[in-house]
């Protein structure tokens, strides 16, 4: 069964990238990622999941509407035991505090490392 990934950027080219960095991985069913291209899409569609099967949310912080921030903050209480990895263009540390501070599991900078990434998702244990 694959591990089941929510990917929030408000860019949707990202869901060409990672369909082409994780070809390999999904075409062995060991990833499944679904997109959301808005804070505001990805809770909506979080509450639609019954059983809630997705494991990690990896968010971009800098988005319209409801930002990657506010959208951690509204998962991790909707949602506690999700995982979620915010990803932003600017590695700087107030986002990163703020971000540790509500709760994120884990921090990357833009453009993503998918190498990184690859061993970050390897290392978590979705137990």
């Amino acid at each position: 069964m694959p591990t089941k990934i929510l990917v929030v950027d408000d860019e949707q080219d990202v869901e060409m990238l990672f369909k082409q960095k994780f070809r390999k991985e999904i075409k062995a069913e060991e990833f499944l990622f679904h997109f959301a291209f808005s804070g505001e899409d990805a809770l909506s569609f979080m509450k639609t999941l019954n059983p809630f099967d997705i494991v990690l949310v990896l968010s971009d912080i800098n988005m319209p509407g409801m930002t990657g921030l506010e959208l951690l903050k509204h998962t991790k209480s909707l949602f506690p035991q999700l995982r979620v990895v915010m990803v932003t263009a600017y590695g700087d540390e107030k986002n990163f505090n703020e971000a540790k501070a509500n709760g994120a599991d884990d921090f990357l900078t833009k453009p993503v490392d998918f190498d990184l990434l690859k061993q970050r998702l390897a290392q978590i244990n979705f137990a």
